[in-house]
């Protein structure tokens, strides 16, 4: 069954060390967890994700409900026997792509935004290509064009015959540009949906998170917490924008994080590059998923002790040097910038699965480098 138990508390900041306890084996935290969008981890294999350190993953409810479909996975064991992958999992709900999809498409944007945004979107707006109701949300499946429709009933109902041990309530994640007012409706929107959530699970052996909304007006995320906080969840998430610097994200993690239930997990959705670790646990963040590490390794980004590195540079083609001289993983250990700098200028596949193993594996020994420090007062 599910569980979550705190060993240290930090003397200097909200963060603290854990273990979270899954039907499927137990993960330290804070902990770094790989997003599988599609039951996969781009470019490599089960195996080879554990391998370079990840004990959990995410998989995402939307897509894998486009393809193959949540029959599918039943059928094979569900989630863990479909993609083979004997450790815990999480599935997000869905509510991102509200977002991505629709306010995110529309504005060639992310959530995370570098500077303080004009609010455009107003009480009311609608946008082009998905439509938010109270009930939940009209889609076009981006398969073959047919109308979809995903609420909280329908994205509760996908997650427990995906069987992911820890599954999210259905959220609205709101765009950066949303004033306070489309704020607002949107979170008693997602309240809303999140209880029906709860009334309507039917499996015990998932645990299930609520999450917590609000942008970045700290009112609205306090109140969102005491609702959220209120109510029967296993843990909870956080999630939408967080501001626009990382002391902000450390704030908006710490005001959220003084109101909701100590004794429970909380997850910050869809935030992770390396410099933020240290920003989420102290803000009392226990876990936290990004999709950075396979991302830029596929556009030939490597993360290393010294910064990021472009493999794909010329430069590198007569470098006979791992990636990172401070870095234990087998591509280090293996292979030399020069070759891996020759994989990628050829397009050559083994080359963006190098670096995505050296990626993880760097965001692994990060994160347990983050329990290091707290282990030792120094966090």
């Amino acid at each position: 069954m599910f569980s979550f138990k705190i060993l240290k508390r930090s003397k200097l900041s909200r963060a603290r060390l854990g273990v979270i306890s899954t039907p499927h084996g137990e993960i330290e935290t804070p902990a770094f967890i790989p997003v599988a969008t599609r039951a996969t981890v781009r470019t490599l294999e089960s195996r080879e994700v554990r391998d370079a350190g990840s004990r959990m993953l995410i998989c995402n409810t939307y897509h894998l409900h486009m393809m193959p479909g949540e029959q599918i996975v039943q059928k094979a064991g569900g989630i863990h026997g479909f993609m083979q992958w004997d450790a815990p999992l999480m599935t997000d709900s869905g509510g991102f792509q509200v977002f991505s999809l629709g306010f995110g498409s529309d504005h060639g944007m992310g959530k995370i935004l570098k500077e303080e945004p004009e609010r455009t979107i107003v009480q009311g707006t609608q946008p082009s290509s998905v439509k938010i109701t109270d009930d939940g949300v009209h889609f076009r499946s981006p398969v073959d064009g047919s109308p979809l429709f995903l609420g909280p009933k329908e994205s509760v109902r996908i997650q427990e015959k995906l069987g992911a041990d820890i599954i999210f309530a259905f959220d609205e994640c709101p765009s950066p540009l949303a004033d306070e007012a489309y704020m607002r409706t949107s979170l008693e929107r997602t309240h809303r949906w999140e209880t029906t959530c709860l009334n309507v699970r039917k499996r015990s052996d998932q645990a299930m998170y609520g999450i917590v909304q609000g942008g970045t007006f700290p009112h609205l995320r306090i109140e969102s917490a005491n609702i959220i906080g209120a109510l029967p969840f296993e843990g909870f998430g956080v999630g939408g924008e967080f501001g626009y610097d990382k002391r902000s994200l450390r704030r908006m993690l710490g005001i959220v994080n003084d109101v909701l239930p100590e004794s429970k997990p909380r997850h910050v959705l869809g935030v992770g590059h390396p410099e933020d670790f240290s920003y989420i646990a102290e803000g009392g963040g226990d876990t936290f998923d990004c999709i950075a590490p396979t991302h830029y390794a596929r556009r030939g980004v490597v993360f290393t002790s010294t910064g990021r590195l472009e493999i794909k540079k010329r430069r590198y083609l007569t470098d006979q040097k791992p990636l990172d001289h401070a870095c234990a993983c087998d591509v280090c250990k293996t292979y030399s910038r020069s070759y891996i700098c020759h994989l990628m200028r050829a397009h050559e596949l083994t080359g963006m699965k190098l670096t995505s193993y050296h990626n993880i594996h760097f965001f692994n020994a990060r994160a347990a480098l983050i329990r290091h420090r707290i282990a030792n007062d120094e966090l």
